[in-house]
């Protein structure tokens, strides 16, 4: 079950695999996370000293998670992965050009993971042709539907 989704991922990038990963999180980001008060719009992945984090997601805290720990919304997080993925991914974006961008945060099993996708930047001509080819699906589903 998705809670929170990076559309703008999807839109700048071409998303060609993607990886779940799992979050070191504290207690009171989990907590706000399953209030849904998370965002990943503005984040990105980082690979530092062969470990993975992420940098720039937002987690509001919630007012009655915690009176005793001084909460930072926008800490530097650690992903978890197995070494042999995080050294495919090292080679993946230092020789071939990609990059690592976080798509979604999600629950699996009951924990929250995060889904990170090896991605390609698109152009801007091919930001507008997809946007054509989508606008041409919903005129087609349209057109489609008034025949009946």
């Amino acid at each position: 079950m998705s809670i929170i989704d990076n559309r703008k991922a999807f839109h700048d990038y071409f998303i060609e695999e993607k990886i779940e990963a799992g979050l070191v999180l504290e207690g009171w980001e989990v907590k706000a996370i399953r209030a849904g008060r998370a965002n990943i719009k503005e984040a990105y992945v980082l690979i530092r000293d062969g470990a993975i984090f992420i940098l720039g997601m937002h987690i509001t805290p919630l007012t009655s998670a915690s009176t005793h720990i001084h909460a930072d919304p926008v800490r530097t997080r650690k992903l978890l992965l197995h070494a042999a993925q995080i050294d495919r991914l090292i080679g993946q974006v230092e020789r071939a050009g990609y990059t690592l961008v976080p798509l979604d945060l999600h629950y699996s099993k009951g924990r929250i993971k995060a889904s990170v996708g090896l991605a390609k930047g698109k152009k801007q001509h091919d930001k507008r042709e997809t946007e054509k080819a989508r606008e041409w699906e919903r005129e087609k589903g349209r057109l489609m539907r008034d025949k009946t």
